[in-house]
């Protein structure tokens, strides 16, 4: 069985009720032993992100992509703009 949950920039935040729901439910009620955290390179949610370019009301969820860039030391990014792409793609 597949039982998928999707979102903006494929971010799992401890704050986000209806991620949380979705894995409580699926753990509780359907019996679910394994579950997979996938995201994907190519990620259209984290350029922007990434160049704090503002989307409208993504930008609030965008954030914790934003965050998590930040916790990121300077000497650690990547130079160019897609490998930082990239990065954040692996880490959130």
């Amino acid at each position: 069985m597949v039982f998928v949950h999707r979102n903006l920039a494929n971010v799992v935040a401890h704050t986000d009720l209806n991620c949380l729901s979705v894995v409580q439910f699926a753990i509780d009620v359907l019996r679910v032993e394994h579950i997979i955290v996938c995201g994907h390179y190519g990620c259209s949610g984290v350029p922007p992100a990434l160049r704090r370019e503002r989307v409208g009301l993504s930008d609030n969820w965008l954030r914790h992509v934003q965050d998590v860039r930040e916790r990121i030391p300077r000497a650690s990014r990547p130079v160019h703009e897609s490998h930082q792409v990239d990065r954040l793609c692996e880490l959130t």
